[in-house]
C-alpha cells in the first residue's frame, strides 16, 4: 500500500470516527431518507436552503465506514454553495467514482478525493454515493 492511499486510509477513519455536520436540522429543513439495501447503510439527510443557497447541512444515520464518511465529507464541501454548484460537484464526484472519470479536487471541495480508490470495489461504490443521491433528491423538492 502507497503513503497516498495510507493517508487516505486515515482521512476515511477520521471522518468516520468523528463525523462532520451529523445530527439533524428542525423544519423548515428540508429532509430526505437515501438506503443501500445492498449493505444496509441509512441516511437521513437535512437541508436548510435559504435564497438557493445551502444554509447548513447536517446528516444521521448508520452504516459502513465508506457511507459515513462519504456524508460527512460531503456535507463539509456544499455547505455553503448554490443548488447549481453543489449539484456539479455531485456530478464530477460520481462520474469519477462511477465512470472512472479523471478529476481534480480543489482545497475548498474537502476530502473527497481520498473515496476515489473505493472504485477499485465495485460493491462499495453505492455506499459511497449514497450521500450524494440522498442530496439530489433533497435538492429536487
Amino acid at each position: 500500500m502507497s503513503l497516498r492511499d495510507d493517508l487516505y486510509k486515515e482521512v476515511i477513519l477520521d471522518h468516520y470516527e468523528n463525523p462532520r455536520n451529523f445530527g439533524v436540522l428542525n423544519p423548515p429543513a428540508r429532509q430526505e431518507k437515501g438506503m443501500n439495501p445492498l449493505c444496509g447503510d441509512e441516511l437521513e439527510l437535512s437541508v436548510e436552503l435559504e435564497a438557493g443557497i445551502i444554509k447548513d447541512i447536517m446528516f444521521q444515520g448508520k452504516g459502513c465506514s465508506i457511507s459515513q464518511a462519504s456524508s460527512s465529507m460531503m456535507t463539509e464541501a456544499v455547505k455553503g454553495m448554490d443548488k447549481k454548484s453543489a449539484l456539479a460537484l455531485m456530478q464530477k464526484f460520481k462520474s469519477a467514482i462511477l465512470e472512472d472519470k479523471e478529476q481534480e479536487f480543489t482545497e475548498e471541495e474537502g476530502d473527497l478525493e481520498a473515496l476515489l480508490g473505493v472504485k477499485k470495489y465495485p460493491v462499495r461504490v453505492k455506499c459511497a454515493v449514497l450521500a450524494w443521491n440522498t442530496l439530489e433528491k433533497a435538492l429536487e423538492e
